[in-house]
């Protein structure tokens, strides 16, 4: 096979990773939080009811910021539900999911949550305007955020909370362009009431940042004009607005599905080129920065089916997706995207964490795994950390019925503080290795560190409870780097990390 290139010099950068975009999500669905991060008699679990094993896991993959309620839960969340006395706290229908919520795991509980992964862990918090509206956005705000000597800020002292909890970053919503949202809006409405909101909110706090809702995908028919509407009300009021983005191979269509992140880089500069089309209308400086806060694989079209068989259970076995090799190159590619957009992506969040379409699984009462999905992002968290370099691969293309014409070579790579260089690359060929070359111009390399590889000759290969270590990475030899030159032969179907000093 032709040999995939490309040059990497110091001069031609992207940009600095923000360490938001390897945040993750906590969603009120199936088994998320419930016998998943909070089982109270689980033999690892502390006195607060977090599973030991299951925090020992988030904070080995790396996780940032964690968005939180929700996901379509928000949208019909009472925040007041979640808080005060375990005992006194209701239950309540949660129309998103088909559930019963208990609110045994609340907002106190998932601060406490967040602080004991460390301090890498940032509350990334959704308000309800759905079924909500301003009042409740910033009586929340006020729980959570003042220090005291007011109603709602004394009562979470009496809750038994008497620091603030300092939450940053508030999404206006979610997915409001979505008909399946409870409190569906128009983007004219939405944008009405996130301006509204976020005006309030700085009232409060003029340092918050805020997300607005983006589309819900870019095959929605409102996108692009949804943006350009909701940003016109918000854009001087915001920080951010959102994507989202899932992906499975449909119709047996692995090769397009191998290349997702093509679709997935699409979307993401054509929300660049709306916001910065509304800032030129407005003749504003500021840029909108995007806020990618739900990604993943997710086996999506068998979702409607689960959920409307559910008679309101309690955490449900619900998107318990098992994850192949295949899902992990593709995953591992999507964070290459990620990462080639540092430059506006400043925030992304991996939906989700435990159990629900996650890198993370477990069983009540028993163990706690890795998926194969969980290698890709730990990896990326632990060296994707620096200035990303510009990468314009020369590479052997296949054909798709999805995207046309892609290449086989999807890669990026990212220089540490310390001068160290690291190479994401995934190679989407299933059937055959890819060689790889890689001129070094201008840097002060001379040695490989590593190359690890994520590939199987199964493809279809998993993790599951049976065999929780099936699949993981594996070193690969014969990786050199020579007269500034890096060469290095890329398994089929296969996710690479190569550390260069």
């Amino acid at each position: 096979m032709r040999t995939a290139r490309f040059t990497l010099d110091p001069a031609f950068t992207v940009g600095e990773v923000n360490p938001r975009i390897f945040g993750s999500f906590v969603e009120h669905l199936g088994r998320c939080v419930y016998t998943g991060i909070f089982e109270p008699g689980h033999p690892t679990a502390d006195a607060e009811g977090i599973r030991g094993d299951v925090l020992d896991l988030v904070r080995e993959l790396g996780v940032t910021a964690v968005r939180y309620p929700g996901g379509n839960f928000v949208s019909g969340y009472k925040w007041e539900d979640s808080v005060g006395p375990v005992e006194d706290r209701p239950r309540r229908l949660d129309l998103a999911w088909r559930s019963t919520e208990t609110n045994r795991f609340g907002l106190s509980e998932y601060i406490a949550f967040l602080r004991k992964i460390g301090p890498q862990a940032e509350p990334m918090m959704a308000v309800n305007l759905g079924t909500r509206g301003v009042a409740e956005a910033l009586e929340l705000q006020e729980y959570a955020n003042h220090p005291s000597g007011t109603a709602l800020s004394d009562l979470r002292v009496e809750h038994g909370d008497k620091d603030p909890f300092g939450i940053r970053m508030w999404c206006l919503g979610n997915e409001m362009d979505g008909p399946w949202q409870t409190g569906h809006k128009t983007a004219e409405e939405y944008g009405r009431i996130a301006a509204e909101t976020a005006r309030a909110m700085r009232q409060i706090d003029p340092g918050v940042e805020l997300v607005a809702c983006g589309s819900s995908g870019q095959s929605m028919e409102t996108f692009a004009a949804w943006e350009a509407t909701v940003l016109k009300e918000t854009y001087d009021l915001v920080d951010h607005i959102s994507l989202h983005a899932y992906y499975e191979p449909l119709d047996g269509d692995v090769d397009s599905f191998l290349a997702s992140a093509v679709d997935m880089e699409s979307f993401i500069e054509n929300v660049v080129a709306t916001c910065d089309h509304v800032g030129a209308l407005l003749k504003s400086k500021k840029k909108i920065n995007l806020s990618f806060d739900e990604w993943n694989v997710w086996y999506l079209s068998r979702t409607e089916a689960q959920v409307g068989a559910l008679d309101w259970p309690e955490a449900p076995r619900l998107l318990e997706d098992n994850y192949s090799v295949t899902d992990a190159v593709v995953l591992g590619s999507l964070l290459i995207a990620l990462l080639r957009h540092a430059d506006r992506v400043t925030v992304a969040c991996l939906a989700q964490l435990v159990n629900v379409i996650a890198p993370i699984m477990t069983e009540p009462g028993g163990p706690a795994w890795r998926q194969t999905t969980f290698f890709p992002f730990a990896q990326a968290s632990k060296y994707g950390r620096g200035e990303v370099l510009d990468v314009r691969v020369d590479s052997p293309t296949y054909e798709t019925r999805k995207y046309g014409e892609a290449d086989l070579l999807h890669a990026t790579a990212v220089r540490a503080a310390d001068g160290t260089v690291t190479v994401f690359a995934v190679n989407r060929s299933r059937t055959g290795s890819l060689p790889l070359e890689v001129a070094l111009g201008g840097l002060d390399l001379t040695s490989v560190v590593e190359h690890s590889a994520l590939a199987d000759a199964d493809p279809d290969a998993r993790n599951t409870l049976a065999e929780p270590e099936r699949v993981t990475p594996h070193p690969v030899d014969g990786t050199t780097l020579d007269g500034g030159r890096l060469c290095a032969v890329l398994e089929p179907l296969s996710w690479n990390v190569i550390r260069l000093a």
